[in-house]
């Protein structure tokens, strides 16, 4: 970033609406300590003349704490359609809007992806308040590499569907950051140590509970160490996990090797996307490679057993 004074963008203050047309203020709200609300979201709040809220009762104690009487209004996964239309009827009329979430920036893993682009859709300002994540938060604390990172959310429940998640998790080079609730958290934790178990070096993971409040806590380790934590002490309150990238050139194998083993993995009677497993597993390497060096052995098979016809 370059230096010099900090600048306010154009527009920045609430009294971005000048001229007729509402702006959609998308402000940042603390993830526990209160006081980590920055000034400027304060006087956002405290200016636009409605503010539509993931959680009234969560946002009527930021507002209490800052002594602003405005009444939210829910907006949620469940009625976000019908609140939409209610939206762009006060943008339209010139009246500015503040949308905040349960806690943190809004639309990470919170509604409002479908406010903000109905507004941009008709013209509308929409102007970001900046402020705490427990995305950030859980990084930045992890002790893993912060850069490149990837942020996927909560994983899915279903069972197909959140073994291929979790195994491009554990596949990719960059960090991973991701939700979880208490109540799944060691599963999680257990899938994890699972899928990484035969890994040549050890995953790195940090997961971080109840940042900014009383009973914050990062417990650093293997998901098996992590998961064992946990099991003596029952995790309570919002949680993030930080998962660590596999290492370039920690024990990764070159294309001979890899071959050799996917050709034993195959003679093996492995189906293709067992004996790539398998292959990453032994070798080290990324999923991706390993299927790359299954499909090059079964190809020479087909175009040997082609030439022997």
């Amino acid at each position: 970033m370059s230096g010099g004074a900090p600048e306010g963008p154009p527009g920045g203050a609430p009294e971005a609406s000048r001229g007729g047309t509402g702006t959609l203020f998308v402000v940042a709200t603390p993830i526990g300590n209160l006081a980590d609300l920055s000034p400027r979201a304060r006087e956002t709040l405290a200016a636009v003349e409605h503010i539509l809220a993931e959680d009234t009762r969560r946002a009527r104690i930021v507002l209490s704490h800052i002594e602003v009487a405005t009444r939210p209004v829910s907006l949620h996964a469940h009625n976000e359609a019908s609140r939409i239309t209610l939206a762009r009827r006060w943008l339209r009329a010139g009246d500015d809007i503040a949308l905040v979430s349960d806690a943190g920036t809004p639309l990470l893993s919170d509604p409002g992806e479908r406010l903000v682009a109905a507004a941009i859709d008709d013209g509308h300002a929409v102007v970001p308040i900046p402020g705490t994540s427990a995305v950030l938060a859980g990084l930045v604390a992890s002790g893993l590499p912060c850069v490149p990172f990837t942020f996927v959310g909560f994983p899915p429940r279903k069972a197909g569907k959140r073994a291929r998640a979790l195994e491009r998790i554990i596949d990719a080079t960059e960090t991973t950051v991701l939700f979880e609730s208490p109540s799944r958290l060691i599963g999680l934790l257990d899938e994890l140590a699972a899928l990484t178990e035969a890994r040549p070096t050890a995953c790195r993971i940090a997961v971080c509970r109840e940042m900014t409040k009383v009973h914050e806590e990062v417990v650093r380790g293997t998901p098996a160490e992590c998961a064992r934590h946990f099991r003596e002490h029952a995790p309570r309150g919002e949680v993030t996990v930080v998962v660590e990238g596999r290492r370039k050139g920690g024990g990764g194998a070159g294309a001979v090797e890899l071959d050799a083993l996917a050709a034993a993995a195959l003679g093996a009677g492995l189906a293709p996307t067992a004996a790539a497993r398998e292959v990453a597993a032994r070798s080290g390497v990324a999923r991706g490679a390993a299927y790359e060096a299954v499909q090059r052995v079964k190809d020479r098979r087909r175009a040997c057993d082609e030439e022997a016809e």
